[in-house]
């Protein structure tokens, strides 16, 4: 018995010291962070607020967001849209960093001093994976344009026609699609949307599809291009529009989608979409702006 106890001893004393060792390695891993870890880093809104700039990622992309040449300013929907975010959350200045569209996503990851991207970004499961996006902006499907002269005026006539998208779009997919199912003749991808119009204007290819509100700004801009647009045409996709940041600006995430709410609730996102050439039909309410599984 006195053996057994002599043991248990032993045991307790021996745990006791590996709690200490143990205990001991925590506080000292604990100095050393004190002493050498970095401060706690400030949240994406802080930042902003500090530095007094809206750092935006676009593609010139209008009608959405581009520099005008009369007034050298950052313009266009989702200008507008973000410029009133930024003066509700205290932000006097929003700067645009004008990024390829294909290359918007990878740019706000990739580069921390962006802090947004906005160029009538179409929300989808595939891009859900890479960043946090905002509550819905607005909505706006796609379209497509040709030529008046054009003899091709439904999707059912672009059997035996060549249909281009811009690259990075979730259009190029939509073609390809198309072609597989033998909607379409051919497809032919572009760098830019200037590219793609271009190649419609000179008959480089038969038609193109891009989002309704450029469809609709190119025809009404650009009257003597003769653009017209497929009219009836059933979309395909949901066309929902919003803002991203990155995954881990959850906060700033959060700001943005209460000020936005607001705008929604006040008539002040209606304006801005009217401004340029949207409606009713375009605009998403509060309760069904919310995008689910982020």
């Amino acid at each position: 018995m006195k053996k057994i106890c002599e043991k248990l001893l032993v045991l307790i004393i021996v745990a006791a010291n590996c709690i200490g060792i143990m205990a001991g390695c925590g506080a000292s891993i604990s100095s050393i962070t004190t002493i050498s870890g970095n401060p706690a880093v400030k949240d994406r809104l802080e930042q902003i607020k500090e530095k007094g700039v809206l750092t935006v990622a676009s593609a010139d992309n209008k009608p959405f967001g581009y520099i005008d040449p009369q007034t050298n300013q950052f313009t266009g929907i989702d200008a507008d849209i973000i410029t009133e975010i930024a003066r509700r959350l205290g932000i006097d200045k929003v700067e645009m960093k004008l990024v390829p569209f294909k290359y918007l996503l990878n740019e706000l990851n990739s580069d921390n001093d962006i802090d947004i991207i906005a160029s009538g970004l179409y929300v989808t499961e595939e891009r859900k994976k890479e960043v946090l996006f905002t509550n819905v902006w607005y909505k706006e499907p796609e379209a497509i344009v040709t030529l008046k002269a054009s003899e091709f005026n439904f999707k059912e006539d672009l059997k035996n026609a060549v249909v281009g998208a811009e690259s990075g779009t979730v259009f190029v997919e939509l073609i390809q699609k198309w072609k597989n199912d033998g909607s379409v003749k051919d497809v032919r991808i572009y760098q830019s949307q200037p590219d793609l119009i271009l190649a419609v204007a000179t008959n480089e290819i038969d038609a193109s599809i891009l989002d309704s509100a450029s469809a609709s700004y190119l025809v009404s801009r650009y009257k003597n291009l003769n653009f017209k647009i497929f009219t009836p045409y059933k979309p395909e996709l949901p066309g929902i529009v919003a803002a991203a940041v990155k995954k881990s600006d959850t906060s700033f995430a959060d700001a943005i989608n209460k000020k936005i709410d607001e705008m929604k609730e006040d008539g002040t996102l209606i304006e801005i979409l009217k401004k340029h050439g949207l409606n009713e039909s375009n605009f998403v309410s509060v309760k069904d702006g919310h995008i689910s599984g982020q």
